[in-house]
């Protein structure tokens, strides 16, 4: 839908439209006018324009017309794109105003939320990412470089389970809303599907990403074109912990299906198998042994161990002791605080995330100093990184990871640090650009969004924020 409107003299604007499948490479065909509206058809797809029945399609340029307009007009012009041959007609009053009613309906009252209209407009992101399959796609786009010709591209068009999992908790700590039904069943249907052979990454129907490649165009300045995703082949550990978290958030509202639980009892089985096993972690590098992996499984098995009954319950408490114990042994300093690895004893953001979810290893003391450790090293002007790149100072190979920034202030929180909670809050969620639309990495020290956009889980946890240090969770 597009709405052109006057507010003072006169205007003129031209219309120029020529889709074109495959990347351009084919041409509309059969291009023809009933009544106000125009249809054309290639590769499957069909085209139907209503609002410019004065237009001429011209074979090089597609449709093309002038519209004139005075003080106090407007005239609007609809625009669908189909697989299929739609027959409804388009009514554009009728259909904004059936935008307007879906899009309230969609979108849960946010009023007693801190920063209610963000939350809302964050809300309204995931839905709009969501497909009607329920999978989420971590971003809208493709190809916008994190960094100018470094090779820091990627296709995030696709649905992450973990990325839908941290979705799926915002939305719940909030309520038992729709999008996080939709959360619960996609990663239940895709951990049933393929048990120990889980994918990080999916696309929203459900199939497997293929590997990267070009498509030989020109992409974003910067950039290079690029399609599909290799971290869909990794081995990713904390999939299975966030989802378990998510499984268990459906429970506490009762709403826990049956192929939910039994994608939980699965997901136990495969964690019991294969936890002592590298993996490529939150950040998706090489395979090692990552200690937020393991804490974040353990913060999984611990909630499903709440809403189990029985020996399914008793058996994910022993599992998650016996996961942290070994974790413990690896990954604990004699200072207190964790490794990033059970071969590094760097600084790592990750391990913010089961502090953000309230679980506990032990005593305090350990994530205390690992939380003050990480502020140590990883923050500049108020914003966090995700970890130390070797030889480089902070913001010189990537920028600060919005994801972490509000994961900090969930922290913080948790830990009764309300004016540090907040603090850490308004910066990160000032790091967006007109629209409202948070992007993976923010430059700090040139104030630009960095990479595809929006990103569906910092758009998740700043809505987690606004519920929780609203004080209006409905979730531990």
């Amino acid at each position: 839908l597009r709405r052109m409107r006057v507010e003072r003299g006169e205007a003129r604007l031209n219309l120029g439209l020529d889709p074109r499948p495959r990347f351009g490479e084919v041409r509309m065909r059969e291009p023809r006018r009933e009544g106000d509206v125009w249809t054309a058809e290639a590769e499957g797809l069909r085209m139907r324009l209503a609002g410019a029945p004065d237009a001429v399609w011209r074979d090089a340029a597609g449709l093309c017309g002038v519209f004139r307009l005075r003080e106090g007009e407007t005239h609007d012009l609809v625009l669908e794109l189909s697989a299929g041959r739609e027959t409804e007609r388009l009514d554009a009053d009728a259909l904004w105003r059936a935008t307007e009613r879906e899009w309230r309906q969609a979108v849960p009252d946010c009023s007693r939320l801190v920063a209610p209209r963000d939350a809302r407009h964050a809300y309204a992101v995931l839905r709009g990412l969501t497909s009607v399959s329920g999978g989420m796609v971590a971003a809208a786009t493709t190809s916008l470089p994190e960094r100018a010709n470094s090779g820091r591209n990627y296709d995030y068009r696709y649905a992450w389970l973990r990325d839908q999992c941290y979705a799926g908790l915002a939305v719940a700590a909030h309520g038992p809303h729709p999008l996080a039904d939709d959360a619960v069943r996609f990663v239940a249907e895709r951990i049933l599907a393929d048990g120990d052979g889980v994918r990080p990454a999916y696309t929203v129907d459900g199939r497997p990403v293929g590997h990267e490649r070009s498509l030989r165009l020109s992409g974003y300045p910067g950039g290079n074109d690029l399609v599909g995703n290799d971290a869909g082949a990794q081995f990713q550990l904390d999939t299975f912990g966030e989802a378990l978290q998510l499984f268990a958030a459906a429970a506490a509202h009762d709403q826990l299906t049956e192929e939910a639980r039994r994608a939980a009892i699965l997901s136990v089985d495969v964690v019991e198998r294969q936890w002592l096993k590298p993996d490529a972690g939150l950040w998706e590098l090489e395979d090692r042994w990552w200690t937020h992996s393991r804490l974040s499984v353990v913060c999984g098995l611990r909630r499903m161990a709440e809403v189990l009954p029985g020996k399914d319950g008793r058996r994910c408490a022993d599992l998650a002791d016996t996961v942290l114990r070994e974790t413990r042994r690896r990954c604990l300093l004699p200072d207190g605080r964790w490794r990033r690895a059970e071969d590094d004893d760097g600084p790592e953001a990750a391990l913010l995330v089961p502090m953000a979810r309230g679980c506990t290893f032990g005593d305090g003391d350990c994530d205390a100093a690992t939380r003050a450790y990480i502020e140590s090293r990883l923050t500049e002007d108020g914003y966090l990184y995700r970890f130390e790149h070797a030889g480089m100072s902070l913001g010189e190979a990537e920028g600060a990871f919005l994801l972490c920034g509000f994961t900090m202030a969930l922290a913080t929180h948790r830990v009764g640090d309300r004016v540090g909670a907040f603090r850490w809050f308004e910066r990160t969620r000032a790091a967006c650009g007109p629209p409202g639309l948070f992007a993976e990495e923010y430059d700090v020290r040139q104030r630009q969004l960095r990479g595809n956009l929006p990103q569906a889980f910092v758009h998740a946890v700043m809505l987690e924020c606004a519920v929780r240090l609203a004080g209006e969770s409905t979730l531990p």
